[in-house]
């Protein structure tokens, strides 16, 4: 009796575990595709499509210099800040890491590089950590939190 509840047991446990890595696997594909997507809006130039990384809510926040909240404040301060080519330079991702919270919700962190001339105001680097819900229009950005490195 006790070899049985052990091998329930660990039948369980196995299944669980791996319900669980293939839960981690689909959120990290389609969540690393929307990044690798966001970067491809922002090196052709374009803010909007970008922007459509993150859910279109006025919940959403973005803890930059300065903090802003809401998605149209957060595309108005893109456009500010990143209004021509030369500014926004080219976008690249690395260390990218998923991890699921739950169906619904993930975070994200990594590094960011902009590769820019000096008249575009130089190259820039820094760490992002981000959350990301999953909508009925994919997974998209709810928090980013970016941090510049000093020069």
């Amino acid at each position: 009796m006790r070899v049985r509840s052990f091998f329930i047991v660990a039948v369980i446990t196995g299944l669980l575990c791996a319900a669980s890595n293939v839960s981690a696997q689909s959120t990290e594909a389609p969540i690393k595709a929307m990044m690798l997507k966001s970067a491809d809006d922002w090196n052709k130039g374009d803010i909007d499509a970008f922007a459509s990384s993150y859910k279109n809510s006025p919940d959403i926040l973005f803890m930059g210099d300065p903090i802003n909240k809401g998605y149209a404040a957060m595309v108005a301060r893109y456009k500010k800040v990143y209004g021509t080519k030369a500014k926004m330079g080219v976008l690249s991702f690395s260390n990218l890491e998923v991890q699921p919270l739950d169906a619904k919700f993930a975070t994200v962190t990594g590094k960011f590089h902009l590769e820019r001339a000096p008249d575009g105001g130089g190259n820039a680097d820094g760490y992002y950590l981000l959350v990301c819900e999953k909508t009925p229009q994919g997974w998209k950005i709810i928090r980013d939190s970016s941090t510049q490195l000093k020069k």
